[in-house]
């Protein structure tokens, strides 16, 4: 049953992200809000599927905790899921993501129109320094930071040893005067990275206490770690008993 309802879920997935993107490329040539839309009601359709074809739900905890203008979201990255649902929660974020990424036909291009932050990693100090130039302009505007301070997808269960933080995160905290909101997830459990395979359930993204500015970086640094891998371990626990 569950290899069926996750093919049910992937080809439906596919076939709707290849429908809005058609529908949405011509969105390019207008105003850059009109790809903005059309990103938010493809993460809706999305999530939507989820729960209608591989039976996983949706939880979002602590929306008290939520950003409303220009701050850093520090979030946890375990699935692909995580990537499309800022475009439900959030406004307008704008995502750090691989420079790579910009090269993929239409999708590229559409993170290009939505001013996303593009990354290359083999820039070092270069890469750091541009990256904070485009996060200034968009917290200037009112635009949410979505990070992700390990910089790639990481199995549920993986150490910080393994899998260790990247400096992106604290080159932006130290470069932005804004608060910084850790975000946990158990997103791996339900659609684990590099797999077909989908486990029902409840996907609970939980908004942590915001980190104020102003910290010194290795105080930061271990409050932001402390706080995510704690709430992740519960939030994975939690889900191990239901």
């Amino acid at each position: 049953m569950r290899s069926v309802r996750s093919n049910l879920f992937n080809i439906l997935f596919y076939a709707w992200t290849t429908a809005m993107v058609l529908i949405f490329a011509p969105g390019l040539l207008l105003p850059y809000q009109v790809t903005v839309w059309g990103q938010r009601r493809w993460a809706r359709g999305v999530n939507l599927l989820l729960r209608w074809s591989a039976g996983i739900k949706v939880e979002i905890r602590g929306l008290q905790n939520r950003p409303r203008g220009g701050a850093i979201i520090a979030s946890k990255h375990q699935s692909a899921w995580d990537t499309l649902i800022w475009h439900v929660i959030l406004d307008d974020p704008a995502m750090v993501m691989k420079k790579e990424l910009l090269s993929i036909p239409i999708y590229g291009w559409m993170c290009r129109k939505t001013r996303m932050i593009a990354v290359d990693r083999k820039a070092g100090a270069k890469a750091l320094r541009a990256m904070l130039a485009d996060a200034k302009a968009a917290t200037e505007i009112g635009r949410a930071i979505v990070i992700f301070p390990q910089g790639t997808r990481t199995a549920p269960g993986v150490s910080t040893a393994d899998m260790p933080y990247q400096p992106g995160v604290s080159a932006l905290y130290r470069g932005l005067d804004v608060p910084v909101v850790p975000v946990a997830l158990n997103s791996g459990l339900f659609w684990p990275r590099r797999q077909l395979l989908r486990q029902s359930g409840t996907i609970v993204l939980q908004f942590l206490e915001p980190i104020p500015s102003g910290l010194p970086r290795k105080e930061f640094d271990l409050l932001l770690q402390e706080r995510l891998e704690t709430a992740n371990l519960a939030l994975e626990a939690e889900a191990a008993i239901k």
